[in-house]
């Protein structure tokens, strides 16, 4: 493989992080290389929208290509109890624009990230699948690019004088420099799998997103897809999901179907496909945001827990805010951490936000309903942030909530290393 050794920013990952980065910085005319490990199409789980995607989608020129494509469109979101009972759907149109971010998609990733990829290769940037990424370059203590290694075995290594690691939950950074960090409470278990020809809603309803709950707070996702599929999956505390002794997913995937009378009508038709997929631990925070030549973007610097399905608009966010922070750093031939530290105030903001509401969803004692029948004002702002409106002041909406359920303090994590580590390769 005939490939120049130097470049401006070097992209670990080809994910959507990754990807709105590299595509918004070939834009600026840099020399962008991209290494993914994998080959695309490949399978990701993530696969809703929430209304806020839009603003980065319409930065990298995507809007008009997602309005053509055949992902389902995305309305609304509701909740259903055990014994049924949903709520009227929250319509982002009653809230939002229609034309912009009232309306949204459910996804399938392999398709989607394959449309990224495409797209940063459309605008210049250099994409090498089937390449794995085996360290970081280091000299005189800051990073100055990577080793890896293509898919025919041949040794690289690659200069830069910033690297983005947008290598998604496995956060490749994070955890070769012990940055990572559990966060204290958000540490469930999802079972998940696929269901083609199961009931679904009607009209405009037809694509919403559907959180059905089970006991001790745990819930299930209902997200409508292309191709008549359905993504449908469990999330609770390990103890729970595993209680009696059963680890096999099937088993407790169809156990917790039970849970819940809504998911079991609209399972009880069409036919599972695939297999059945566990993960566990999901949150999780990057103690820092990167040090000199290195920057985290994407779930590579947090990944919250999946219930109001933050995830890929945090991912997409992130690339765009990387990116920008990362042209003005190339164009003052500054790399510095403290450089950074906006960029990484700015996530920090946004993801406590959402974490507040996720610790508020968990406590037993919580329902949005009480809260806006005490304070019907705080409808708004509820649906602010759920649409991921995040960097915002929701004061008011905290000490609403308050009243009803304790809320964590934010995490004193996510600022630049500034200390250099002895020079390695």
């Amino acid at each position: 493989m005939k490939l120049n050794s130097s470049w401006d920013v070097i992209v670990i990952g080809a994910g959507p992080a990754g990807c709105s980065a590299a595509t918004l910085l070939s834009q600026q005319g840099h020399r962008v290389l991209v290494l993914e490990r994998e080959k695309f199409p490949r399978y990701h789980i993530g696969e809703s929208l929430i209304p806020f995607t839009y603003q980065p989608l319409e930065r990298l020129g995507l809007i008009d290509r997602m309005k053509k494509s055949h992902f389902t469109k995305k309305y609304s979101v509701q909740f259903v109890q055990p014994n049924g009972k949903a709520s009227q759907p929250f319509y982002f149109f009653n809230r939002y624009d229609r034309e912009t971010v009232a309306q949204t998609w459910q996804i399938l990733r392999s398709e989607f990230d394959l449309m990224l990829m495409q797209h940063a290769r459309e605008n210049g940037a250099t994409v090498l699948e089937q390449v794995t990424v085996t360290g970081l370059l280091r000299i005189e203590g800051r990073v100055a690019g990577v080793q890896a290694t293509a898919s025919d075995g041949e040794k690289m290594e690659l200069r830069a004088p910033i690297t983005l690691d947008c290598t998604g939950k496995e956060s490749f950074t994070a955890v070769r420099e012990g940055w990572r960090i559990k966060d204290p409470y958000l540490n469930k278990v999802a079972v998940w799998t696929y269901y083609k020809g199961s009931k679904r809603e009607k009209d405009i309803d037809e694509g919403q997103t559907t959180v059905a709950m089970i006991p001790d707070k745990g819930w299930f996702w209902h997200i409508p897809q292309h191709d008549d599929m359905v993504s449908v999956g469990v999330v609770a505390d390990g103890k729970y999901l595993s209680r009696a002794g059963v680890k096999n997913p099937k088993a407790i995937f169809h156990r917790e179907v039970e849970e819940n009378l809504w998911i079991k009508d609209h399972l009880s038709e069409g036919q599972q496909v695939g297999d059945y997929f566990i993960t566990s631990e999901y949150s999780f925070h990057s103690r820092h945001c990167g040090s000199e030549g290195l920057l985290l973007v994407g779930d590579a610097f947090c990944f919250l827990d999946p219930v109001f399905s933050s995830g890929l608009m945090l991912a997409l966010k992130s690339g765009v805010l990387a990116a920008d922070a990362v042209h003005a750093a190339l164009v003052a031939r500054d790399f510095s951490p403290d450089r950074f530290a906006a960029y990484s105030a700015a996530l920090r903001e946004g993801i406590e936000n959402m974490r507040k509401l996720v610790y508020a969803f968990y406590d037993p004692k919580f329902s949005f309903k009480q809260v806006i029948d005490k304070y019907p004002e705080m409808a708004g702002e509820i649906t602010d942030c759920l649409s991921g409106d995040l960097n915002k002041d929701f004061s008011r909406l905290w000490s609403a909530i308050s009243e009803f359920v304790s809320l964590p303090d934010s995490l004193p994590v996510g600022a630049p290393q500034t200390t250099r580590t002895t020079a390695t390769r």
